[in-house]
């Protein structure tokens, strides 16, 4: 089923703000959700990884989102639904880049946000054009 000129603006923004993330560095779905303007939408974030092409002919595919940068709020991979080895996977790509991934007492497998975590208050690219926050955006100072 093709996707709506909406949704398709989505899937654009999503992915094109994952590719920011830098190597070794990780971050949350409601962040890239904040970044892209839709603080509301974090579970589409995660949508919009859950259908990433493996396919290298299209646009996005999972050879250029790096899709294993972006976890949930609390610092844990987040079990794939339906690839029960889809959390050590990401935690095994994580592993290569240099980041730690440790197991919490309940199995979960974490990083530490502290140390690896990349939470700007706009992308790198808009930041590097110029282009300003917004005015209700919440200032930190």
């Amino acid at each position: 089923m093709p996707r709506t000129d909406e949704a398709e603006a989505f899937f654009y923004a999503v992915y094109s703000a994952i590719q920011e993330i830098p190597y070794g560095k990780v971050t949350s779905y409601g962040h890239i959700a904040r970044l892209i303007g839709t603080p509301q939408r974090p579970r589409q974030v995660g949508v919009c990884l859950k259908h990433l092409s493996s396919d290298t002919s299209q646009t996005f595919h999972n050879g250029n989102v790096p899709w294993q940068r972006v976890i949930n709020s609390k610092g844990i991979i987040s079990p794939s639904r339906g690839h029960p080895s889809g959390a050590a996977n990401q935690a095994q790509v994580l592993r290569g880049e240099g980041v730690t991934v440790t197991t919490g007492p309940l199995g979960e497998l974490m990083v530490d946000f502290a140390e690896y975590g990349f939470f700007p208050r706009q992308l790198p690219s808009e930041a590097a054009a110029g282009i300003s926050l917004p005015i209700d955006s919440d200032d930190e100072g």
